[in-house]
């Protein structure tokens, strides 16, 4: 079956939301829920194995147990997929983000996040997404 333009907004992104913060990860995962579909995980290892090529977008903790957003964007670098990306961390970018951005991570959320500021990146994370598909 072909999807065409139309058949499009019937499809929901998939966002995979990786934090070791059990209470934000379930909180973002809520905030999502209405709009995307969404798999968590609460550790790199865990992201790592809820990935699939049908992930459109993922959401990554700069620090997590096992293996941080950049290991396991990087992983995902090795494995020639493509999905949108966004860094979740607690500082401020300006001093580590020459090395996030040779990695691919297409936006950044500094923690607080908050759901407006979050429902904004992951929907111009998912804009971007769907382009690409169709490029």
């Amino acid at each position: 079956m072909t999807l065409t333009a139309a058949d499009v907004p019937l499809k929901r992104p998939t966002v995979l939301v990786a934090d070791d913060e059990v209470a934000l990860t379930d909180s973002i995962a809520v905030w999502l829920s209405d709009s995307y579909r969404v798999r968590t995980a609460y550790d790199g290892h865990e992201a790592l194995r809820e990935f699939s090529p049908s992930v459109d977008i993922v959401l990554l903790d700069r620090h997590m147990p096992g293996l941080s957003g950049e290991h396991v964007m990087a992983r995902l670098n090795e494995m020639s997929t493509n999905p949108q990306a966004a860094l979740l961390t607690a500082t401020s970018t300006d001093d580590f983000r020459s090395e996030v951005d040779e990695l691919g991570f297409d936006a950044y959320l500094t923690k607080p996040i908050s759901k407006t500021e979050l429902l904004g990146v992951v929907s111009d994370l998912a804009a971007a997404a769907s382009e690409s598909a169709h490029h």
